[in-house]
């Protein structure tokens, strides 16, 4: 089945593969992305006027907010975009535009078609790459007139065993020289306007007026088989189509991840007033929440129908603190659970990227076979819910940091190691970790 006709109950099974618990997360994720399927099946007329159900993740730092967005956008391969909603300003404010959101993402489309459609050229872009290296290593020009056909024949066996040694890897620190189209930065053009942000469409158009130079660089043949290969990857992909695909997924596909919502919410100042730059963000934010249409430098495009999932953990305000206009664009609200001792043990050992998987794997590289006893996994997960009880509770996040203190020395000493089978005991995890957790200031700075 096509990862855009996932079912519902296949997307929370897939989701389980990396994201422990948060249920209730999982199922609202789930059932937005086959509404996206469900509506392409509608006739356009319908289609037009069903909007997506923007969902609101409420929940403490570390339990796993940003990992299913970002884990359900990769399953259905959606242009993603993750932005902080504090780092963005009403117009008149330093920050950023809220416009930049949209473009960003569409350039996260672009990126991804590009490299789509480079896959399927690949094989002709790998012959034209290699006819470039050799012409770059045997310059000349082409093969000689038939006056001269000995010159030829051997200019043709030289050539065919330049091409046997590129194949075969020999010649990639070699030196070549090519000409490369190289366009000016236009400070000048656009100082005219005042550094003030202008339209990207014309920026892009001024960009093109600049004309290039042709600058001749000596570099690896590593290096230039990259290059020669982008260069021709990128003539033989038709441009226009690029464009056109990433912004039709982008309307249809992209999905945005605004963290931190509850930092803009409204909340009341002494006066009893709403914080004018909070609300201000808000009311920014909502013309693209509601769909409008913002111009690119690939095109204009409609944001009506792209999926927002914003995020907090809401301690200090709540949803209802949002403007009543944002408030209605995120019907679904979903609270995700604070992580128990339990579920650390679950999430050390369970999803397929779990932590103890790669330390295994990255000290497996030195040729070092690292085992962790049952009870070493339940020491750590312990002593990372204890850690998050007496100092900052910042979720599974502390495990990261409780792991990398356990086989910290394991890591050190791997490419050394005389002894490559290495067991992690519980006596071991005490070992590294009892003495900083004791000592309330090293644990705030160490863990």
């Amino acid at each position: 089945m096509a990862t855009e006709q996932l079912t519902p109950r296949q997307i929370v099974q897939a989701l389980d593969r990396y994201i422990i618990g948060q249920e209730a997360a999982k199922r609202a994720v789930a059932i937005a992305l086959r509404n996206r399927w469900r509506r392409q099946q509608l006739p356009a007329e319908l289609a037009e006027e069903v909007a997506p159900k923007n969902i609101i993740m409420i929940g403490p730092t570390g339990v796993g907010k940003t990992e299913i967005a970002r884990r359900m956008a990769s399953l259905v391969n959606a242009p993603f975009a993750k932005v902080e909603a504090t780092k963005y300003t009403e117009v008149g404010y330093v920050g950023r535009d809220v416009e930049g959101i949209i473009r960003e993402l569409v350039e996260l489309a672009v990126a991804m078609v590009r490299r789509e459609m480079t896959e399927v050229v690949r094989h002709r872009g790998e012959e034209l790459t290699e006819e470039h290296l050799l012409d770059a290593l045997l310059p000349g020009g082409g093969l000689p007139g038939s006056a001269e056909a000995d010159a030829a024949e051997r200019r043709r066996r030289t050539r065919e065993k330049l091409r046997a040694q590129l194949r075969e890897g020999s010649l990639e620190e070699q030196d070549v020289e090519l000409t490369v189209d190289q366009r000016a930065a236009p400070v000048g053009m656009f100082a005219a306007f005042g550094g003030e942000q202008i339209d990207p469409q014309l920026q892009d158009f001024l960009e093109r007026l600049v004309p290039s130079q042709a600058k001749h660089r000596r570099m690896s043949v590593r290096e230039a088989r990259r290059m020669l290969f982008q260069q021709a990857c990128d003539q033989l992909i038709d441009q226009e189509r690029v464009k056109e695909t990433a912004i039709q997924r982008t309307q249809n596909s992209g999905i945005v991840f605004i963290d931190e919502i509850d930092k803009v919410a409204g909340r009341r100042m002494d006066e009893g007033q709403p914080d004018i730059s909070r609300t201000g963000v808000q009311r920014d934010l909502l013309p693209i929440i509601e769909g409008c249409h913002v111009n690119t430098r690939h095109g204009s495009l409609w944001t009506g129908h792209i999926l927002f999932i914003s995020a907090g953990a809401f301690t200090q305000s709540r949803p209802s603190d949002l403007i009543p206009e944002l408030q209605g664009r995120f019907p679904i609200r979903v609270e995700l659970d604070e992580l128990t001792q339990e579920d650390f043990v679950r999430i050390l050992t369970e999803p397929e990227n779990a932590l103890v998987t790669q330390q295994i794997a990255l000290v497996g590289a030195e040729g070092v076979t690292l085992r962790f006893t049952p009870d070493a996994i339940d020491e750590m997960a312990t002593m990372a819910y204890v850690a998050n009880q007496k100092l900052e509770n910042v979720g599974a996040r502390r495990l990261y940091t409780i792991m990398e203190k356990v086989v910290e020395e394991v890591s050190f000493l791997a490419s050394d190691a005389a002894n490559k089978d290495v067991v992690i005991d519980a006596d071991y995890v005490r070992m590294r970790l009892a003495d900083i957790l004791k000592d309330k200031d090293r644990s705030e700075y160490e863990l």
